[in-house]
Formats: C-alpha cells, sequence, structure tokens
C-alpha cells in the first residue's frame, strides 16, 4: 500500500472548513445573499461566509468562517486570522425589502 502524505496547509484546510460558529438565532435576518453594485456577501446559516467588495479595478474576497458576533457587527476567520465587518445598520425592512447597512454601503438582501 502506498499512502503519500498529506500536505500539510490541505489538511488544515480540511480540517477547518467546518469550523464557523452557526449564525445565533437572534441574527437569522443575517443569513442570506446581499449586494449592493460593489459588494456581494453570502452568509448562511451554519457560518460560512462569502464576501465579494469591487473597488475600480481592486477586488476584495473573503470566503471563511463566521468566529461570532460582537453587537451588529461580526468576525470572519479563524484563529489569530481575521476580519470584523462593521454594521451600522443592521437587518431591517423597508418597503417589503430587506436591506442592511454595512461598511458604510447599503446592501439589499435577495
Amino acid at each position: 500500500m502506498n499512502i503519500r502524505p498529506i500536505p500539510a496547509i490541505l489538511l488544515l484546510t480540511l480540517l477547518l472548513s467546518g469550523c464557523g460558529t452557526p449564525v445565533p438565532a437572534d441574527k437569522a435576518d443575517y443569513v442570506g445573499v446581499w449586494r449592493s453594485p460593489e459588494i456581494r456577501l453570502s452568509i448562511t446559516q451554519d457560518g460560512s461566509i462569502d464576501y465579494e467588495r469591487h473597488r475600480g479595478t481592486a477586488r476584495t474576497t473573503i470566503d471563511g468562517p463566521l468566529q461570532e458576533f460582537q453587537g451588529d457587527d461580526f468576525a470572519v476567520g479563524i484563529w489569530f486570522i481575521s476580519t470584523t465587518f462593521v454594521v451600522s445598520q443592521p437587518p431591517y425592512q423597508e418597503g417589503g425589502r430587506w436591506e442592511m447597512v454595512m461598511d458604510g454601503v447599503e446592501l439589499t438582501k435577495d
């Protein structure tokens, strides 16, 4: 039997891929796909975050597990490598649509 060692980074990725914190019941309104002309943010119930932002020719992407909510804000990442999304207006309904203001940008839920 010929078994090759799995590279450490692949093993670490596999082990950590399911380590997100599920979205708490009191934050369920955050779950969904949020958009603006420059941002796309997907938050799943199991705590997976997928974020993409375009500013001119620059593009920022973050794909990782939810660490925790800090008030209305939420942190995404693994251990000491994380980023916090600042939510100045948590999800609310207006005109039959869900909206939220994050990092100074108004987002609408699909």
